[in-house]
């Protein structure tokens, strides 16, 4: 059996470290050394990293790491992302022996064109790594491609079993609550999960896992079809209430918010 830790960096972002006995794997290392001094820490050898997309704050430690650890960079390749040692795509596996692990490989644009998301299906309960399209309560914002890719790979990610833990890469959940809130001030579940955000916070505990049964109660990008949020946006003047419509309100208000 394997356990997944938090490595914290920079001011919010999380890097994820699967590990058992001697090995460990991390995601989405945008900082080598709180890496370096966590497998110090707890002697352990680096396997391999896994990569969602190529933003700084998540390939920035990729190098000094493999100054180290000669391992292989798993993700999708990009012109901008010189570390993939092996590109992964849409409907692909990967295995990690050391883990008795296999994840299948999702590409989730919206963020970035070359965002991939690992879903663990066969472990209980399944993981996800969604990086920077699914936060606590919110989603990214979109940088490249379009507002109605986002949305696809979001509803993607929520057919996936309501019991998936989703391990972001970003301490956002208080401050997407605080817009939630605002979006659909009467939900209990969302009341509920800022007084729950707020305690793990204040004994300085991450938000992060999450389940998708959460999201699916709470955030609001996931909830769409909900009638209180559509009655928020037609008072801010939506007019066309489909689904991807409610969506994009949702996401340039969210901007601004």
């Amino acid at each position: 059996m394997f356990n997944i830790t938090a490595i914290p960096a920079f001011e919010d972002n999380y890097i994820w470290a699967i590990h058992h006995d001697n090995q460990a794997v991390v995601v989405d290392p945008g900082d080598a050394m709180p890496v370096l001094a966590f497998l110090a820490a707890r002697n352990l050898t680096l396997n391999a990293i896994l990569c969602t997309h190529r933003h700084h704050d998540h390939i920035g430690g990729i190098a000094q790491l493999r100054a180290v650890y000669n391992v292989p960079v798993y993700g999708r390749r990009h012109e901008k992302n010189p570390h993939i040692t092996d590109d992964l795509r849409e409907g692909a596996q990967l295995r990690l022996d050391a883990f008795n692990l296999t994840f299948n490989i999702m590409e989730i644009p919206g963020h970035l064109d070359d965002h991939l998301a690992f879903y663990a299906g066969s472990t209980t309960p399944p993981i996800l790594f969604c990086g920077d399209v699914l936060f606590g309560a919110g989603c990214g914002r979109s940088f490249e491609g379009t507002v109605a890719q986002l949305h696809h790979s979001l509803q993607r990610l929520a057919a996936l079993p309501v019991t998936t833990l989703a391990y972001c890469a970003h301490e956002y959940t208080a401050s997407n609550l605080r817009f939630a809130a605002v979006c659909e001030p009467g939900n209990t579940a969302m009341q509920q999960r800022i007084l729950s955000t707020a305690q793990l916070r204040a004994a300085h505990l991450p938000s992060v896992p999450f389940t998708l049964a959460l999201e699916l109660a709470t955030n609001p990008f996931m909830r769409c079809t909900e009638s209180e949020i559509i009655h928020v946006l037609q008072q801010r003047g939506l007019e066309d209430t489909s689904e991807l419509a409610v969506f994009t309100a949702l996401r340039k208000w969210r901007d601004k918010f």
